[in-house]
Formats: structure tokens, sequence, C-alpha cells
């Protein structure tokens, strides 16, 4: 075909011989429904679209047509607003496995074949199985995988936040971590982000693991957060199946853009639970346990709050508080209360200035100055 050439080895590994370079028009691209993690990248640098044989990797932008509405009808753009889909649309999503027990778990597929939207930040993959209680996922068909203009893919660790020295200023550190998906980790982050604010702190924080999409991010910054990034501004769409040395790095850099930002506090959220491969191989590192000062620990029961500390303390963790779910039934915190000796708090408790109290006699916040809290 006139417009067509077959790439060259030198422009992608992963390329078969049989893989197709062909122009896409600007028009396209900008029609196209660009998800939050695309947000970072810049769409002025797409000029080709890969076609063929290809193996897709993870981070990789793809062009692909919505073919059957399941679980997401709307994909969420990259300042926010949730966009309607219809069957037809292009949209412009990124290729990503996913492990969320509340809804899919997924890889990414061996070539671009029909698959599916799996989380409605713009992750494209191959759903292996699901939660019953929701809807099978929504169907797309990848048209090819964006390319610049010399037919290089374009992904999403190229346009990561560049690293930076890992200096702590004696930031100090909290970690809000749980039992599961749902178990109120994002909450609890809220909230003593609110109370460390009312507090007078200027406070950072950040979402080391997960699957990319923009909610918990909106509510950091809603909460009063004056900077706030996720593992997608570390270049990644989702963190499942990603080695440990690399979640190092994501929560190390993380750390170093907040500490950049000469925030007073940071506050760090890991996704998913305690027996999630990712998050136990990352809480168990010795390097993350050096940048950590206190963990709050998030449960739906009081059971799981219960052996969950016991987890951390196992593992050597400083966990010096429980909230999450559990505390939305006076109930289940009287039982957590029971048999947990660490305060268990609720949103008010949280969300309130006296907060920094218990964060400075847990030696949290030790580190600095911090007069509001007298």
């Amino acid at each position: 075909m006139k417009n067509r050439t077959k790439l060259m080895e030198n422009f992608d590994l992963n390329v078969s011989d049989s893989a197709l370079c062909s122009p896409i028009e600007k028009e396209r691209v900008q029609r196209a429904k660009s998800s939050y993690n695309t947000r970072r990248i810049d769409k002025d640098m797409i000029a080709s679209l890969l076609t063929g044989e290809i193996i897709p990797r993870a981070g990789d932008l793809v062009l692909a047509e919505v073919v059957r509405l399941g679980q997401h009808k709307r994909i969420e753009l990259g300042h926010g607003r949730r966009a309607t889909l219809f069957p037809g649309d292009e949209v412009i999503v990124c290729y990503g496995n996913r492990y969320a027990p509340d809804q899919f778990e997924a890889e990414i597929p061996a070539d671009l074949a029909e698959c599916h939207l799996v989380a409605a930040g713009g992750v494209a993959s191959s759903c292996l199985s699901r939660n019953s209680k929701i809807r099978a996922p929504t169907k797309i068909r990848p048209i090819g995988l964006l390319a610049d203009a010399s037919g290089k893919r374009i992904n999403m660790s190229d346009w990561a936040l560049p690293a930076l020295p890992a200096l702590r200023n004696n930031t100090p550190v909290v970690t809000v971590v749980g039992t599961s998906m749902n178990a109120g980790k994002t909450t609890t982050a809220a909230n003593m982000i609110k109370g460390l604010v009312r507090a007078g702190l200027k406070v950072g924080a950040a979402k080391v693991t997960g699957t990319g999409a923009g909610g918990d991010v909106w509510l950091m910054k809603d909460s009063g957060a004056t900077a706030v990034y996720d593992f997608t501004d570390a270049g990644y769409v989702s963190t499942h199946l990603t080695p440990v040395s690399e979640l190092e790095s994501i929560a190390s850099n993380l750390l170093a853009q907040l500490v950049h930002d000469a925030v007073d506090v940071v506050v760090l959220e890991i996704a998913d639970g305690l027996l999630q491969e990712e998050t136990s191989g990352l809480l168990r590192s010795e390097k993350f346990r050096a940048i950590t000062d206190s963990v709050i620990f998030a449960a739906g029961d009081a059971m799981g709050a219960h052996h969950g500390v016991e987890w951390l303390r196992k593992n050597e963790l400083p966990v010096i508080a429980v909230s999450g779910a559990l505390t939305a039934s006076p109930l289940a915190r009287r039982e957590a209360e029971q048999i947990i000796d660490l305060p268990v708090l609720g949103t008010a408790e949280l969300s309130s200035a006296e907060i920094v109290g218990l964060l400075k006699a847990s030696q949290a916040i030790q580190k600095v100055s911090i007069q509001a809290a007298s």
C-alpha cells in the first residue's frame, strides 16, 4: 500500500516482520476519547499507527474501538470527567494488567485481538475472571498501537516524572494499607490529610500501587493535599505483576517528588490487601520499611483488623492505629477495640487537627516542629 511501510527492526524488538506502520490523522487522534492514564503524554507526538503481528507491552498506548458496552459505560478523561461511551467510539487507552477481587482479574494479551476495558481510567487487557456481582467487561477492538513519526511505539514510561535524588529532609511518612480492596484505605488517607491540613501542615500524598484511575487522586486533592501523585506519574498503568524492585523505585521516586515539593508530611497509600503478592512483597521490603515512619491499617471488620495488625507487627512495620470501613459500624468498632491494643479511628478523629497528636506520640512526626498541634 502507498502509505504503509514495513517497520525496521530497530524501531521495536517486539514488532514482527509483518507489522505495518501507517500515518494517522491528527484530527482522528483529537476526536478519540483519551483516558486518564494517557494524560501526561503529549498527543502531538502521535503520528502513526502500528498494526499486524505486535506483542503489546504494559503502558503501550492503543487506539481502540468500543465494540460492546459492559461494566464500564464511561471512561475517565485526563482532567477527571467521565465521558459516556457508545459502541463505535474510538478511545485511547493503555495496555496493562489488573488485580481487583471486587471487579476484574486481567492480563495483557499477546496480540492486538479483541480484549476488554477493565478500568475506567483506561486499561486495555484480557479478562481472566470477574466478580459475579458485576457485569461482563466492556469489549474493545484494538485498531493499532500509537507511535511517533519514526514508528516508535508510545509508552507511558516515556513520559514518567524525572527521577530525583532520594532526599528525605526528615519529612515524616505515614502509610495507609488495608485488608483488601474497598477496606477504606483511600477514605482513611483522605480524612487524615484533611486533619493534617487543619493542623496547619502542608501535606503531600501518593498512591504507590494499584490500577490507573483518577478517583483516589482527586479525593486526596479535594482533601487539601498540596501535591498528589500516583504510580501512573512514574510511568505505570498498573502495578499488578510488577517486580518488587520496581515497586520500591516507584515509592522512592514519588516520595522524592513530594520532598522536592517541600511538604511537611507525606501520606502514602498502598492498594489492595496484605495477601496480594505485590502488596505483601513491597511491605516486606527493607527499602520500603526504611521510608515508612508509621502505618495506619484499614479493615472492613474486627477480625480482619486483628490479623492485619499481627501481620504488620510480624513484618516489623510500625502500625499505630486501625481505621477503615469497620468504623462505620459502632458495633464493629467496639469489637475491634476489644481485641486490638491500638486506637481505632473513624473519619471524625482522622479529619480532626488532633490527629497530629497521635502521630507525634507514635514518632511519626517527631522529626519536625509542629506548632499548630499545640
